[in-house]
This record gives C-alpha cells, structure tokens and sequence, in this order.
C-alpha cells in the first residue's frame, strides 16, 4: 500500500500465520534463550504447562504480517518506535495468528513535510480469537514531490 491508501478508522487484516514449534524453539534458541520457550520438558512444569513463543518472536510475526498486508512496496522506511507493546496471552507452537491493525491518524510531518507519518495499533489474535499482542506503532514514509504538495 502506498501512503495516500491509509486512512483514519482503517482496518487491515493478514493471516494466518501458523506458528511451528521449530521455529519457535529456534527462535526463543538465538533470541531469548528462556527455559520455557527452549526446554519443552522443563516448561511441562512451569507456569504455562508447555512451551510458549519468546513475545519478541510474536514482534516480528506482526511486522512480518504488516509487511505483507500494508508496507510491501509502500514508501515506508523506518519508525520511530512504539507507544506500547502488550502480551495478554502467550503464544504455543501451533498457533494460527491473524493480525488487524487499526489506523489511527495519517499525517504529513510538520518539521519534515517530506514525510508522512502513519500512527496505527497492531493487534493478533490466535485461532481461538484470544488476543496474544498488541501494540501501538508510528511508521515514516517518504512522500513523493506530488503527494507533498497536495497535502
């Protein structure tokens, strides 16, 4: 999606994407090495009663779904960081998660009118419909000449 796409009140949905144990494991392995994403025997017993995905790992699922649903060939190039970032439920090895991400404000930069500013929640859901991340974005876009002079 380019920039001029968004919109305020907009929702973009994407997935499923199913988490495999590997890549859980795997991840959790070089990324955050905590018993209870790595040691399925020793996460039997603790708290979760089995292994659960690292949050940063359900991170970069999200961005991997909002890259394919939205920022794909769009003129975003960086952010400047989130607001918040929640983790109400943990996420298992085979999990199918969706993604919706609500856009809140679309803007063109007032120090930097070469930039548009996009302002949006990003929420998963498991197959269940259970929350499992949420989370609030700002992503910078680089406007072409003609979108910065009509806004």
């Amino acid at each position: 999606m380019k920039f001029a796409d968004f919109h305020p009140g907009q929702v973009i949905h994407a997935g499923p994407y199913v988490v495999t144990p590997e890549e859980s494991v795997a991840f959790a392995t070089a990324y955050d090495p905590q018993w209870f994403h790595t040691d399925a025997q020793a996460a039997q017993d603790g708290s979760f009663g089995g292994l659960i995905a690292s949050g940063w790992h359900t991170c970069a699922i999200a961005m991997r779904l909002v890259v394919d649903a939205a920022l794909h060939d769009s003129e975003s190039f960086a952010s400047p960081g989130l607001k918040y970032v929640r983790w109400p439920h943990p996420v298992r090895p085979g999990d199918a998660l969706r993604l919706q991400a609500h856009v809140h404000a679309v803007r063109r930069s007032e120090s930097r009118p070469e930039l548009g500013i996009l302002e949006w929640r990003w929420q998963l859901f498991n197959q269940d419909g259970t929350q499992v991340l949420e989370l609030e974005a700002t992503s910078m876009f680089r406007l072409p000449m003609a979108l910065r002079q009509l806004l």
